[in-house]
């Protein structure tokens, strides 16, 4: 709860107060669980009172997705259109992986902000300000996507659904036992051997099993920019028809 200086009496609730404590609530228990009730207990008021300020859930994570994006670093003085692009979307990156709920804001969002197109409009200004094209600037911008805001998408990504289980798979025992663990190999190998090629190499390169997301990321935004360049260099124009062409 929120006192003026005295301690004696709260004060005035505003707009940027009440966004503050929306996002540490949604740090704590996730943006799903965060509602105008909920949030209206956390500040000791009630839910109306937030309504002067926001007009509901949308508005409240509209806001709270603008605060977190109009401090997002600018990239140093200098740099190579190329590496400053890469600057904002490190950055960007980083604040995702800060705020676990910060994902989930942006991808719901159906409308762009002033905040949020200033972002767009400074990422692409990196390009433009450089003598890329603006047809150029166009496909690039598409072609990262989410990347421009940190955020890494796959289809059937790992924690929506459980994998599916090869046929006359065998029942599931232990993960230690090894016998278990190479039949469920050699049962993957037999129904999907090219996905198994890769999971046993990824296994060797990394005993832990696991894929590395922040090297995958920086891989793809890396492959993406240095195409750009090459473009650029070539006098990559698309086609008058909408497709792409090698200029």
């Amino acid at each position: 709860m929120v006192k003026s200086a005295e301690g004696s009496r709260r004060a005035p609730l505003d707009r940027h107060q009440i966004l503050i404590a929306a996002t540490e609530l949604a740090a704590q228990d996730g943006l799903e669980r965060l509602s105008m009730r909920s949030l209206a207990a956390n500040l000791g008021v009630v839910p109306m009172a937030l309504y002067k300020h926001v007009d509901n859930k949308e508005d409240l994570v509209d806001g709270m997705v603008d605060a977190v994006v109009a401090n997002y670093p600018h990239p140093a003085a200098g740099l190579h259109w190329r590496d400053s692009v890469r600057e904002r979307i490190i950055s960007a990156r980083a604040e995702v992986l800060a705020r676990p709920w910060l994902r989930s804001a942006i991808e719901s969002r159906v409308t762009r902000s002033e905040v949020v197109l200033r972002h767009m409009d400074a990422a692409a200004g990196d390009f433009l300000s450089a003598g890329v094209s603006a047809d150029l600037t166009h496909y690039a911008m598409h072609a990262l996507g989410n990347r421009l805001w940190g955020i890494h998408s796959e289809a059937f990504e790992p924690a929506a659904e459980p994998a599916a289980e090869p046929p006359a798979a065998v029942e599931r025992g232990p993960e230690s036992d090894p016998q278990q663990a190479a039949e469920m190999m050699r049962l993957m190998a037999q129904h999907y051997p090219n996905v198994t090629a890769i999971a046993m190499d990824a296994a060797k390169r990394n005993p832990a099993g696991a894929c590395e997301p922040e090297g995958e990321f920086e891989f793809g935004v890396d492959l993406l920019l240095d195409a750009f360049v090459r473009l650029h260099e070539s006098g990559w124009v698309s086609r008058p028809d909408g497709g792409a062409a090698q200029g």
